[in-house]
């Protein structure tokens, strides 16, 4: 085994790039560089990851849990996407000042809102230490000595890492199924401020109804800042923090992009599968994806209606509607690609060619022609469990907030500090609304008991014991006592807190009964994840040794990547064509001004009247908003910056296309598109929109050939 681990980690440095398919490890760009510049990259790779000098990651940062950012000057400016922002902003918004509907815009430094809670991290270095934590991991070794071993491993090279790099977080990962592993040294800043934010009618233009389609016409940016102590380094949030000075930040170009024009994306890909088999595809159609769709769907319509009766519910559920209305019309999408397309078939062609050739061509020793029975085997025993584990997920962890507190305070014996506790709570209370998660937990019970055969315990013994089986009631009974269900009860029962009370709670026997047979069925699960593990991490080393001279890169992982393409249009169907990009003159074709997703701000048709787009326009005079890549990105890459030949910003990557949803699973080269707001349209709203030009004074901005005149 340890001769194999070898062999794979060398099989990695001598890959090289092909077609636009590939999320790409920085340290391995020299084997891409040239056909990068094929495509016509002009940097060197040096120039955009060096270990030693200032570079283009330097400018790319992890942007609060689950998305990518820019630095765009040299006084820490930050762009991101405005759904990555939006958490942030709805954080920050109220009914008095409802940021998300109307946005906002600070006229200085001192104007910027602080934004509790938001991080922003820099990778500072990238490390391969696959030999550091498999060199003990004996040839013979069963899968759960070799886990151990590697984790005892990671656990001291974390260690010696910290003491290396003291003050800084490290964050070691498995690569290509456990085959490989790199470490990451990161700073992570903490004091991050909201610069400005286009209202929701541009920042969120086409709402659900134009998510993941094309042609798209929304201005998907929002602008924050990062601040550091005097010397540069990490702080908390202090009025005497300073704007991060970088070692790098992107150039901004307006000169625009034509077909075929070289593309490139740096950033955080979240998750990808692109090494799944046939057996668990079966089950994502089959359980997975229409269990999530069914259950976000129920959810989600009581949180609409609640939202379009009240501003103050619209505000409080905006950023926890979007979360998950995102991740749903993703699923139905997949579901769709990945059938449309026969994904499953292409998937069971290639585990054939490899069984073949594993058959004839390891020893039984290495275990890898036995690496698809375990993967099918694994998949057979966990498909009910896994089944019975999402639903508990997604209609309780997910939807019924009233979880979240009692789960917070059950176990504690005492509350040392009470005011604190209250003040911690009430960020978490602000954005809650009882009487929409009463309906919410109504509809959800209901779903447990029709989708589960297995059922936690409340069940049988509380709601049929003592409630006749009737759910609503038992519901409206839990709601009306618990101390949990709003602020004012929590506070009283913080003041005089024992754990005697938290168990009395009407709440808590709900929560504790579903956590137990949470914990039981993933206990369950165990020895069938185990075996899928082992049975995965072996297909992939088996991939590896099959096809020496295929590039080939490991799944996303949510660790910085590179990914290149062209500026290209598609054909999603026969007879059908579509542009590369789109203007502002798609915008005032969609105004719907009797759907909320489709309202077009009065200034923006202001300025579209009198076309009155600056230096702003593409060279035939038009105001351009948004464009499409053949590049290769999933969630994660969420505003990723989207570079030229020389490395310059033309936009923001924030989404992909509905006809090649299957992505995550099989990339589609004739059909898959990343979805870019065009960084003119960003400055426009900036500049035009919002009388907000004093940040563009500190950035850099090149322009060779300026736009024609308006028409």
């Amino acid at each position: 085994m340890k001769k194999l681990v070898l062999f794979l980690a060398a099989a990695a440095l001598s890959l090289s790039a092909a077609a636009d398919e590939g999320m790409w490890l920085l340290p391995y760009l020299q084997k891409n560089i040239k056909q990068m510049k094929e495509r016509g990259c002009k940097l060197t790779a040096e120039e955009i990851y060096s270990l030693n000098e200032a570079a283009l990651k330097d400018a790319i940062v992890i942007f609060g849990n689950g998305c990518t950012g820019e630095i765009v000057s040299d006084r820490g400016l930050l762009f991101t996407n405005h759904h990555c922002g939006y958490g942030s902003i709805q954080a920050l918004s109220s009914v008095e000042h409802d940021y998300l509907k109307y946005g906002f815009w600070a006229r200085s430094n001192a104007e910027e809102l602080p934004a509790p809670g938001l991080t922003v991290r820099f990778i500072r270095r990238i490390i391969d230490v696959t030999a550091d934590l498999t060199a003990g991991v004996p040839s013979i070794a069963s899968e759960a000595e070799r886990e151990r071993i590697v984790a005892e491993a990671t656990a001291a090279l974390a260690e010696r890492l910290g003491k290396e790099y003291e003050g800084r977080e490290i964050e070691i990962k498995p690569f290509f199924g456990g085959n490989q592993y790199f470490a990451f040294v990161v700073d992570r800043y903490t004091d991050v401020r909201l610069v400005g934010t286009p209202p929701s009618s541009i920042g969120k233009f086409g709402g659900d109804t134009d998510n993941w389609m094309w042609p798209r016409h929304t201005g998907d940016f929002s602008v924050f800042r990062v601040y550091a102590d005097k010397e540069g380094r990490p702080a908390p949030y202090s009025p005497d923090n300073e704007p991060l000075t970088t070692p790098n930040h992107l150039t901004i170009s307006l000169d625009g992009y034509g077909m075929n024009d070289f593309a490139m994306i740096m950033g955080f890909p979240g998750s990808t599968e692109r090494y799944m088999t046939s057996y668990e595809i079966e089950n994502l159609l089959e359980v997975e994806n229409p269990t999530r769709i069914f259950i976000r769907g129920e959810r989600q319509a009581i949180l609409k209606e609640d939202m379009a009766a009240s501003d103050r519910v619209r505000i409080q559920y905006a950023s926890k509607y979007a979360v998950s209305s995102n991740y749903w019309k993703n699923s139905i999408g997949m579901s769709r690609g990945i059938e449309k397309l026969d994904v499953k078939g292409k998937k069971e062609a290639q585990e054939a060619a490899y069984q073949q050739w594993a058959d004839a061509n390891t020893l039984p020793e290495e275990r890898l022609a036995g690496a698809l029975g375990l993967i099918r085997e694994a998949e057979v025993e966990l498909t009910t469990v896994e089944g019975e584990l999402q639903v508990l997920q997604e209609a309780f962890f997910n939807a019924v907030e009233l979880m979240a507190p009692v789960n917070t305070f059950a176990g504690k014996t005492k509350i040392t500090d009470p005011e604190k506790a209250k003040s911690l709570m009430a960020g978490w209370y602000k954005d809650y609304n009882a009487p929409t998660d009463r309906k919410v937990a109504k509809r959800m019970l209901h779903i447990v008991r029709e989708r589960m055969s297995d059922l936690p315990d409340f069940y049988a013994e509380i709601i049929d014991k003592e409630y006749g089986g009737d759910i609503d009631a038992y519901v409206d009974y839990v709601y009306d006592n618990s101390a949990f269900a709003s602020q004012e009860k929590l506070n009283a029962l913080l003041d005089d807190f024992s754990a005697e009370r938290v168990d009395a709670d009407p709440a808590t026997p709900m929560v504790k009964s579903v956590m137990a047979k949470y914990n039981e069925l993933t206990e369950k699960a165990k020895p069938a994840r185990a075996k899928f593990a082992e049975g995965h991490r072996l297909y992939i080393a088996g991939l590896m040794r099959m096809q020496p001279d295929k590039a080939m890169y490991p799944d996303a992982n949510f660790t910085l990547r590179l990914t290149y393409g062209q500026v290209l249009p598609y054909r999603p169907a026969d007879g059908v064509t579509y542009n590369y990009y789109t203007t502002l003159k798609g915008v005032m074709e969609k105004e719907n001004p009797e759907s909320d997703e489709f309202v077009v701000p009065a200034r923006l048709k202001e300025l579209y009247a009198a076309r009155d787009f600056g230096r702003y326009a593409n060279a035939e005079g038009e105001m351009p908003v948004a464009f499409l890549a053949n590049c290769d990105i999933t969630g994660g890459n969420s505003g990723s910056p989207v570079m030229n030949a020389r490395g310059q910003l033309i936009g923001l990557a924030f989404d992909g296309n509905w006809e090649a949803m299957s992505g995550d699973v099989a990339f589609e080269p004739e059909l898959q598109r990343t979805i870019c707001v065009d960084v003119r349209y960003v400055l426009f709203v900036i500049d035009k929109f919002a009388g907000a030009g004093w940040l563009l004074d500190e950035m850099d901005i090149v322009q060779k050939h300026a736009p024609r005149s308006a028409r």
